[in-house]
């Protein structure tokens, strides 16, 4: 019993790599079309890898910027009279013009700043007075009314000049920083001659222009007034936004301290807005963008198994007389198909390895012309050989059940 079989494992074996060899001479005798076969197979598994590994990359730059940046930033805003009601003493809800320095009082906050966005009506920007004839009012330009830290909470540099205090805050100076869109829309490049500008009729002195800004990017465009300024003369009541920025991971506490902090007899009459935890949120974006990039891929893989598919079923149909040679000789149907199973999965496998390896030199190559940091998932790079092969099967079925269902007479008479 024991000798019978030991002898049958010898033989199954045998056997086995018999089909292996005979499969390996069938795709290499046609190196020119095992070269095409394997193309789409290539394709498919190195446009997998590469895509999983790219998305996987660009999702970590997305969220490293977004937890550098976006991350840290938390908004004030007063919630609207329809919806909180007035206060105990009958007013409206409103941020109070000091409320940057209540909230810097706050374990976590880095910088602090009131924002506004005036309406000026009729009023327009311009550097000439209004009444000259040859003034071109800039009425487009924005005008912004913010506190000494709004530059340094939104991440901006100074390119010439400075940026107001204070002191400038407190006395209400006219006083004007320019972002560096507006500033070449009013013709104006330095501010040691302290150019003066038009704001509805009344004069500013320009003290400075901004060439960078990280977050609120539309100051570049707008003009920057104190809050003191605004409330002298143009009747600012109250300040719109209170944006800070915090320390990388301390958004979470100091929104929960900053209406209190800002308000503290009504802090239900602030709303204030927190970025979600940044590892929930890096999750998500590497969750949409892999997803959106494996959609790329399995179609790309799809391509790739027609290929095999068409090519082997091909095959099939060239080796007609082979096939019928072969059943004549007594080769059974599921050997038959075995063979040209084999075939299709060693294609398959080879263009899996070839292509995983093409996916993961493009990440490593796209990774250093950018300069990012490569994501690769060792696990896919070693199931994409296997995945190859499996796909090599699935798509050489068909045509392996023809050839076996080809009849030894008639494959005699066509290969004839």
């Amino acid at each position: 019993m024991r000798t019978r079989s030991v002898a049958d494992v010898i033989r199954r074996h045998r056997t086995a790599l018999d089909l292996v060899d005979e499969a390996v001479l069938g795709i290499g005798s046609r190196p020119a079309r095992l070269l095409l076969t394997m193309i789409g197979t290539v394709v498919g598994i190195g446009a997998l890898v590469a895509t999983l590994g790219l998305g996987q990359t660009a999702a970590g730059q997305i969220t490293d910027r977004f937890d550098a940046v976006s991350a840290t930033r938390v908004l004030v805003t007063a919630v609207p009279e329809a919806t909180s009601g007035a206060q105990d003493d009958g007013s409206a809800a409103a941020l109070p013009f000091d409320a940057a320095v209540r909230v810097l009082r706050l374990a976590g906050v880095q910088a602090a700043g009131t924002y506004t966005a005036l309406d000026l009506g009729d009023g327009a920007v311009t550097g000439v007075p209004l009444v000259d004839p040859t003034a071109t009012p800039s009425g487009d330009i924005p005008v912004i009314a913010a506190s000494a830290g709004l530059l340094q909470t939104e991440l901006g540099s100074i390119g010439t000049g400075r940026f107001f205090d204070d002191g400038h805050d407190e006395r209400g100076d006219p006083v004007v920083v320019l972002g560096s869109g507006a500033a070449t829309a009013l013709s104006i490049n330095r501010v040691d001659a302290r150019p003066t500008i038009f704001i509805a009729g009344q004069p500013f002195t320009v003290i400075g222009i901004v060439d960078q800004v990280e977050r609120r990017s539309e100051l570049l465009d707008a003009v920057i007034i104190p809050n003191g300024a605004a409330r002298k003369l143009f009747a600012l009541t109250a300040p719109d936004e209170l944006d800070i920025r915090t320390a990388l991971g301390a958004a979470q506490q100091v929104g929960g301290q900053a209406a209190t902090a800002v308000e503290p007899n009504n802090p239900d009459s602030m709303n204030v807005e927190t970025p979600p935890p940044p590892g929930r949120l890096g999750a998500a974006v590497r969750s949409d963008v892999s997803a959106l990039f494996l959609a790329f891929a399995v179609l790309a893989l799809v391509v790739g198994g027609l290929g095999i598919a068409n090519v082997t079923l091909l095959s099939v149909m060239e080796r007609t007389g082979e096939i019928g040679l072969r059943r004549a000789l007594g080769a059974r149907k599921r050997q038959i198909a075995g063979q040209f199973l084999t075939e299709s999965g060693i294609t398959g496998l080879i263009g899996g390895l070839v292509g995983a390896a093409g996916g993961i030199l493009s990440v490593l190559a796209v990774s250093l012309i950018r300069s990012w940091t490569p994501v690769l998932d060792g696990t896919l790079a070693l199931l994409a050989p296997l995945l190859g092969a499996a796909i090599g099967l699935l798509a050489g079925a068909y045509p392996a059940l023809k050839a076996a269902g080809i009849e030894p007479i008639t494959a005699l008479r066509q290969g004839a």
